[in-house]
């Protein structure tokens, strides 16, 4: 059985950092145990977007099914699909942690900048370390 180190926030970017750490970025995937008690659910995804345009209704349902089709993404469900606050713990992982600031005392306590983030609950065959308890996540660069 592999074993992972529990993920340790160090701290947190400033404003200007993750401007700059967002250079080049076209987007982040992040996939989590779920929190709730549903099988048929077991993976809390986010996908956080380099863009604060705004997406017609059409474009989000087709990059969310661009997304199904490439990590073989089923059973999505109650989708979130907006810009909003996002900010980075930099952490004893190789890459900055995404975070999306959903509580108004988190967006004012900590140094943030805004994505179009599709967050959403689902399953998927390629993501078996989230099923066992894992979070994890992936950059994709321009």
């Amino acid at each position: 059985m592999q074993t992972h180190e529990a993920i340790r926030t160090e701290h947190y970017l400033t404003s200007a950092e993750i401007e700059a750490h967002l250079d080049g970025v076209e987007y982040i995937i992040m996939a989590a145990p779920t929190t709730r008690d549903n099988p048929r659910t077991p993976i809390h995804f986010t996908i956080f977007l380099n863009t604060t345009d705004v997406l017609p209704h059409e474009i989000q349902e087709a990059i969310l099914g661009k997304f199904a089709e490439q990590y073989k993404i089923t059973n999505i469900q109650d989708v979130f699909s907006q810009i909003d606050a996002v900010a980075f713990a930099v952490t004893n992982q190789d890459t900055n942690m995404p975070m999306h600031l959903f509580k108004d005392d988190d967006k004012k306590n900590l140094e943030h900048g805004f994505m179009h983030i599709i967050d959403f609950e689902a399953d998927s065959v390629d993501f078996g370390e989230a099923k066992a308890g894992s979070t994890g996540w992936s950059y994709s660069y321009n």
